[in-house]
């Protein structure tokens, strides 16, 4: 009784210092000197029947060890010979997505990168403390690896497709770091598309954290299959397993969002999230253009809204194509009232210029638009946009007038050219077709549906023929769709409204005031070749316009 009492009151004062001793064992282990024993070619290392001695397993070993390094290098050369194979499969498979070295250089970057991730992951694992808990295998470290934030890098800026191949690449270099484990494979592969799928519409930052969770989900039960597949079925192994597999789908949606904005910067990309936020309207730029040039303004909203549902129709990319609509005309700010759009005092500046120096002004707007996107860090793809949405198109109206007063020999067309280059993407080429369809359709009088079909495909036709579409992969079934999707934009904006009686004194004010625009329109020029139309009877005018729909295949 007395000494169970008296034991309640003693306290421990020595206790097991675990990080001291595994020091201690490392330091006696380093004391030790190494023995080095010599086994000369042909020499009898154990004869058939001999009793195997202590000595004689120990150099049994060492030779079998060194045989394994040899099978380890050529098994090195093998696995890099097939890595190799498979990128060239790749590359050949998706060759019209590595346009550019950018492209070739960003998947590289990501490869190198990845491939190592998991020898780094599984160093420092090996360095942590000893005294982690005992469940914690090498096999759970695994599961936590973050590799599915390298599908969602590529998804994001090249595409699902390009992502599925990079997932296939990466599984099967893990794959063969785990000692050639198919069901690491799967279980990284299956992440890895999965991750992309979730993320190739990610228009706001938080789908990352969404994708996350969808991920860490999907690898807990991944992580559960792998277990059941070799043969572990519950214990505290299973719960760090699925621990860490859950771990490694939220780090794969925050190691994304996080270098996402890095890759953009270096590589100068620009994703869905960035033209998101440049689609805003309250913009700095853009409201500068709507206060300094609001008829320009208009023009690039309704632009836009034509370009996007063009861009639907055609499948491009419908919030590139908008993006582009609203800035493509932003060199505009510079010189607003020298553009037909923004004259609301009705005196053409134009008139008191030469034809020469209205066609310097006029291409001079794109050169300030690249500029100006530029200060704006507006991106690549916008900026492009901006600089090729005129192509190498003709100033028409400035060059006939330039004609009149000089004469054809003594005019240089190349000086009535914008200096291009044509539209590199279907996006681009949009935007051009949208211009110059919104700018020309102004000049219509009486816009019923079949007259504004009939421009729409005369105008879209004129471009066709003129080769500025040559380099942007729109196909003749492109331009169809998109000469229906502008009728239909065109024929809601010019749709007629209901006449409301008027009194005689009002109706004569609105008759004079109709016939003062009339002569101000005949003496206004624009900057679009297409605007200035001649008045064609309405005979000539139907003939032509269905000689443009066939050209186009549209009855």
């Amino acid at each position: 009784m007395i000494v169970d009492f008296a034991t309640q009151f003693i306290q421990p004062n020595i206790t097991l210092n675990r990080n001291e001793t595994e020091e201690r064992k490392k330091k006696a282990a380093a004391d030790v000197k190494l023995v080095l024993q010599k086994i000369k070619a042909g020499e009898m290392v154990l004869r058939e029947g001999e009793i195997v001695t202590e000595a004689k397993m120990l150099k049994l070993k060492a030779m079998n060890a060194d045989r394994r390094k040899d099978k380890i290098y050529a098994r090195s050369v093998g696995a890099v010979s097939m890595i190799l194979c498979l990128l060239l499969v790749v590359y050949t498979l998706h060759e019209p997505m590595f346009k550019n070295n950018k492209d070739v250089l960003f998947i590289a970057t990501l490869l190198v990168a990845f491939f190592f991730l998991p020898k780094v992951l599984s160093g420092l694992f090996e360095s942590m403390p000893q005294n982690k808990p005992s469940d914690i295998t090498d096999s759970s470290l695994t599961f936590g690896i973050p590799l599915a934030s390298g599908a969602m890098l590529v998804c994001l800026f090249m595409g699902l497709e390009a992502a599925v191949s990079f997932a296939a690449v990466i599984a099967v270099c893990t794959a063969l770091i785990f000692q050639n484990r198919f069901e690491i494979f799967i279980y990284f592969f299956l992440s890895g598309i999965m991750a992309a799928f979730w993320i190739k519409e990610c228009r706001e930052r938080k789908v990352f954290i969404t994708a996350g969770v969808r991920l860490g989900s999907l690898n807990l039960v991944l992580a559960t299959a792998v277990n059941v597949y070799i043969g572990i079925y519950s214990g505290m192994e299973l719960f760090w397993d699925w621990a860490f597999a859950f771990l490694g789908g939220i780090g794969s949606g925050i190691i994304t969002a996080g270098i996402a904005p890095l890759i953009e910067m270096a590589f100068s990309y620009t994703t869905d999230i960035t033209l998101h936020e440049l689609a805003n309207l309250d913009r700095p730029i853009l409201r500068r253009l709507m206060l300094e040039a609001p008829g320009t303004y208009h023009h690039s909203v309704v632009v836009g809204s034509m370009v996007e549902a063009a861009a639907s129709e055609i499948g491009a990319n419908t919030l590139l194509a908008r993006v582009c609509g609203y800035y493509h005309d932003i060199g505009k700010i510079k010189k607003p009232l020298y553009f037909i759009e923004n004259q609301t005092d009705g005196i053409n500046r134009h008139n008191k210029l030469a034809p020469s120096m209205s066609s310097l002004i006029l291409i001079a707007h794109v050169k300030d638009g690249v500029d100006i996107g530029r200060q704006n860090k507006l991106g690549e793809k916008i900026i492009d946009t901006i600089e090729q949405h005129h192509g190498t198109s003709l100033i028409k109206f400035f060059y006939e007038k330039a004609k009149q007063l000089k004469g054809e020999d003594a005019v240089k067309v190349e000086e009535f050219r914008y200096p291009g280059p044509k539209p590199q993407t279907r996006e681009a080429g949009l935007v051009m077709l949208a211009d110059v369809v919104e700018a020309a359709s102004r000049t219509l009088e009486n816009p019923t549906p079949s007259r504004i079909q009939g421009h729409v495909n005369k105008l879209i036709n004129g471009v066709f023929t003129d080769g500025q579409l040559d380099d942007c992969e729109l196909t003749l079934r492109d331009l169809h769709s998109i000469a229906k999707s502008f009728n239909k934009i065109l024929n809601g904006i010019h749709h007629h409204r209901i006449e409301y009686p008027e009194s005689s004194g009002s109706k004569e004010k609105k008759e004079k005031k109709e016939d003062r625009e009339d002569k101000k329109d005949k003496n206004v020029s624009s900057d679009h070749q297409q605007t200035k139309q001649s008045k064609d009877s309405p005979g000539k005018s139907k003939e032509s316009s269905e000689g443009s729909l066939k050209r186009l295949g549209v009855s």
